[in-house]
């Protein structure tokens, strides 16, 4: 493929990439990856010219912009050499005229940087979109990190944490052996603080409420030597589905799933109120504090869909209180930098909650930043995705 002919292929990638932001499609990197199995044509030299394009674009862009091409002519307005290659050659984007729409540039639209915690201030809006590296957690039951270090010499360890080790981002990590042995698994450093947070112990009776795929329900299991006893939930099969087959990798033995039904969690969870010593609501949000991995998150976010996850995490962290037993702890996590999703939720939370307390010591030295009744991680201060932690103390 020709320069002109890579550009002109990231537009059309990125008209279906806003479509899907707008529509509440596909992720970007799904539609990439379907545009390139339809461009078999294409060499490994130009799908990476490509991908850099098309991520330069999701980038540098604000929210969903009217077209691909006036994403891209955003980006050229201020890169002569990809201005150039708006040429009107064959396969290639017409020439560029002085009167076509271009999109906004910039981290966020000043109505969502309003939502920001305070705590979010210059720094950590350069950092939000910066790329992210590849960060690893040992697992216990099968490894450790000198056995990581070993591996991966090129990386280092993680502060605070004594299971995370830290790549570059482009290094294919789960390529090697040593995570198909279970060894490892790829997790950034704010989840695996998460896992830590928890305080879980041995003989503990454990929710994970949105278990997910299970990233920390395995990171549970593993810092507790597979001791105590695990409820992975969730409301998505198909997330949910992964979960067995990546413990029994893990050699993680004591962990069962529970698929629950939309609106009735309470009921098929009856059994299980006010027995729990440490049930986990990593809840649905934003995913603002996610944007170095997945940067058009920024063009899927609406007032509308936000109102919706307020709404839901104070739903979940309702039935989580409820699961736990008299003076048990309740972690909330989301991996936002939104105040709503953040402080107010928790403030919230307490307000009508007479009796639970917010916990204050639970994170390593020097990690976090206390930010209403929780703490907040950032990718500047503390080398991380955007996170913000809480952990409740029942009465």
């Amino acid at each position: 493929m020709t320069p002109a002919a890579r550009v002109h292929t990231a537009i059309e990638i990125l008209d279906a990439i806003a479509a899907a932001a707008r529509d509440g499609g596909p992720p970007a990197d799904a539609i990439f990856a379907e545009a390139m199995r339809a461009r078999r044509y294409a060499g490994s030299k130009d799908r990476r010219a490509i991908r850099n394009h098309v991520y330069d674009a999701i980038r540098g862009v604000r929210s969903a912009p009217v077209s691909g091409r006036a994403a891209m002519l955003a980006l050229a307005d201020a890169d002569a050499e990809l201005a150039a290659l708006f040429d009107g050659a064959a396969y290639g984007p017409a020439v560029i005229t002085a009167d076509e729409p271009r999109a906004e540039t910039g981290l966020a639209t000043p109505a969502l940087l309003k939502l920001f915690d305070p705590l979010v201030g210059k720094a950590e809006r350069a950092a939000m979109l910066a790329r992210a590296p590849l960060d690893l957690r040992a697992n216990r039951l099968r490894s450790s990190r000198d056995e990581l270090a070993r591996i991966f010499p090129e990386g280092e360890a993680i502060a605070g944490l004594a299971d995370g080790w830290r790549l570059p981002g482009e290094t294919a990590a789960v390529q090697h052996s040593a995570y198909t042995e279970g060894q490892f698994e790829v997790q950034d450093a704010a989840s695996q603080l998460a896992a830590v947070a928890l305080a879980a112990e041995a003989g503990h009776i454990i929710v994970d409420l949105c278990a997910g795929a299970g990233g920390k329900t395995l990171a549970i299991a593993s810092a507790i030597n597979d001791e105590a006893a695990i409820l992975a939930c969730d409301t998505n099969r198909a997330r949910l589905q992964q979960l067995p087959p990546r413990a029994n990798r893990a050699g993680a033995t004591r962990i069962e799933t529970l698929l629950l039904n939309p609106g009735q969690e309470r009921a098929m969870l009856a059994d299980r109120m006010g027995k729990a010593d440490r049930v986990i609501v990593d809840a649905p949000c934003s995913g603002s504090g996610t944007w170095r991995r997945s940067p058009e998150l920024r063009w899927r976010s609406t007032p509308a869909r936000l109102d919706r996850h307020v709404a839901e995490q104070a739903k979940l962290l309702r039935l989580g209180a409820d699961l736990v037993a008299p003076g048990g702890k309740l972690l909330y996590a989301v991996c936002s930098i939104i105040a709503r999703e953040g402080r107010a939720q928790v403030d919230d939370f307490l307000t009508r909650h007479p009796g639970w307390t917010a916990d204050t010591d639970y994170l390593p030295t020097g990690v976090g930043r206390a930010a209403g009744g929780g703490f907040l991680l950032t990718p500047a201060h503390d080398g991380c995705d955007g996170f913000f932690l809480a952990r409740l103390t029942a009465p």
